[in-house]
């Protein structure tokens, strides 16, 4: 083992820039973003259809965040792949094989339903109607209450203790 600095060129670095993705994030991360039959909580890393969790890589999660932040705007493949690859090298295909499984948990083209657009060359934009609404919802809010009576709970062991 040598002294010397690691090279960051590898995959497993750290991600040094998580407080920039953070403030990203915390821009919708307060509120759920509702579109078709989904509602996507960015903070809970959570894609809901209806009441059921739609299973979806990180990654893919990650350029969906992306995407409902600025609906309607097309975002460069360069932009995406910074976003979701910080201070990594990968190439394009990633990116497409992460936007196929997106649009297959969207169920995207299915049904008439366009959640994202390739614009060939450019980059992808996402098409869908999307709102945001308050996070407190019930659901959000029955699991912070459980949260904060596991705690209770566990101060109350540790006082008995």
């Amino acid at each position: 083992m040598s002294n010397r600095e690691p090279d960051n060129t590898l995959p497993y670095v750290v991600d040094r820039n998580w407080s920039a993705r953070l403030a990203r994030i915390s821009r919708v991360a307060g509120h759920a973003i509702c579109f078709g039959p989904f509602r996507l909580l960015p903070l809970q890393r959570l894609l809901l259809k209806g009441d059921e969790q739609v299973r979806l890589g990180s990654r893919a999660f990650d350029i969906l965040v992306a995407l409902t932040e600025r609906p309607g705007q097309l975002i460069s493949k360069n932009e995406l792949m910074a976003r979701v690859w910080p201070g990594i090298f990968v190439v394009p295909a990633n990116l497409t094989v992460h936007i196929t499984a997106l649009r297959r948990a969207l169920g995207d083209g299915v049904d008439g339903n366009r959640f994202v657009v390739n614009v060939p060359g450019r980059g992808y934009c996402f098409t869908a109607s999307a709102k945001a609404e308050c996070a407190e919802s019930a659901d959000i809010f029955e699991q912070r209450t459980d949260v904060v009576r596991i705690r209770d709970q566990l101060i109350d062991c540790d006082e008995v203790a």
